[in-house]
């Protein structure tokens, strides 16, 4: 694909990024370099190839998936300006 003057200007005004009259045939260029590899990297067979999230061996480490209240009721609630019945007790907001 090939990017002309109009289409340099374009990319500018939408990325809200000055560029001067003189800068962009230079730009048209490396962006139309740019999206020939990209077509270059479409050519490629990959097949055969397993999708990857990184480029070293990743392993998540698993824990059991149990709900839990934590055991630390009374240490959160001591921070609670006013409790009651084992709850935060908050203003009423509507009567």
């Amino acid at each position: 694909m090939s990017v002309d003057d109009a289409i340099v200007r374009k990319i500018a005004r939408l990325a809200r990024i000055g560029i001067a009259d003189d800068q962009v045939p230079a730009l048209a260029g490396e962006l139309s370099a740019i999206l020939g590899w990209i077509e270059q990297l479409g050519e490629v067979d990959t097949a055969g190839v397993a999708p990857m999230t990184a480029v070293i061996p990743n392993h998540l480490a698993w824990r059991v998936d149990a709900i839990t209240d934590g055991n630390m009721q009374a240490a959160v609630l001591a921070n609670a300006p006013d409790a009651a019945s084992g709850f935060f007790a908050v203003p009423k907001v509507i009567e």
